[in-house]
């Protein structure tokens, strides 16, 4: 696995930095006449940049958009990323009285495309299955769907490792984000790249990879409904697993408010799930607690 950082700014940007011309072919210019400084001028051009292909590595070259960033995602951890993970999480809602609710949930993952969550204890009926691009949603047992949703949070902080790019960068382009737009920003203390939204933009929906371990770090949306609301979810807490990283944290804002926050902990990689665990329609015959409480 390769530490080197991707760039990530444009194609156009990339060929654009100045690089220091060598010694003979100062001395040459001096001697050769307007029609051999053409010749060298084109030669310097291209010695150039097969100085600058040789010395830059291949994962810092061809980070030129977003299709390029999930695709080096992928390919950083394809080997080496977990296909399952369950954990509890300690659910709060911050209210806007100040007051907050606590609640403790137990989630699945099976991945690529798989997510279960159970809402407080099982036998309450209270929870959602996310299935490979669909969404149930379940309250005391009854059940409400499914309806089309792609869950980028899912897509970007762990599916991205496990399935083919063409799949990711699909999933993206089909919920909006703009994956030709790239720049670098600092995050956390973290270089990162920002793909989705020009420098300055915090508005338009954009994701966040640090650019060192090429891990998801935040998502930026307006809000399905009133767009004049923005989210800011943010994975924070990056803990190293047998096989790949899990965010212990993730932080739900609206316009710059926390109004939500997880917590995972007895954190469980590579679970061999059944997989009536996924399955809808016996989400009231199963539960997580056998893979959990263990």
């Amino acid at each position: 696995m390769s530490d080197d950082m991707p760039v990530c700014r444009s194609f156009a940007a990339n060929f654009g930095v100045a690089q220091p011309e060598p010694k003979f072919f100062r001395d040459a210019t001096r001697e050769v006449t307007a029609r051999s400084m053409i010749a060298k001028s084109t030669l310097s051009f291209l010695c150039l940049a097969a100085c600058f292909s040789m010395t830059v590595p291949a994962s810092s070259r061809e980070i030129h958009d977003g299709q390029a960033l999930l695709t080096a995602m992928h390919d950083r951890y394809k080997d080496s990323w977990y296909e399952s993970v369950a954990f509890k999480e300690k659910a709060v809602t911050l209210n806007p009285d100040g007051t907050r609710k606590t609640e403790v949930w137990d989630e699945a993952l099976l991945l690529p495309g798989k997510l279960r969550i159970n809402r407080g204890p099982a036998s309450e009926g209270n929870g959602f299955v996310f299935s490979d691009g669909t969404l149930m949603t379940f309250q005391k047992g009854q059940a409400t769907g499914p309806r089309p949703y792609v869950h980028m949070l899912l897509v970007l902080g762990f599916d991205v490792y496990r399935q083919a790019p063409r799949t990711t960068i699909d999933q993206a382009k089909s919920q909006g984000f703009d994956l030709t737009q790239i720049h670098e920003e600092q995050w956390q203390g973290q270089a990162v790249c920002v793909i989705g939204a020009p420098k300055g933009d915090l508005k338009s929906k954009q994701f966040w990879i640090e650019k060192k371990r090429l891990l998801f770090v935040r998502l930026i949306e307006p809000d399905e409904h009133d767009a004049t609301k923005i989210h800011d979810n943010r994975f924070r807490d990056y803990r190293k697993l047998s096989t790949g990283w899990i965010s212990a944290r993730v932080e739900f804002y609206i316009d710059g408010k926390n109004t939500f926050n997880e917590d995972y902990f007895d954190i469980k990689p590579n679970v061999k799930f059944d997989p009536a665990v996924f399955d809808p329609q016996k989400f009231n015959e199963t539960n997580l607690s056998e893979y959990l409480d263990k």
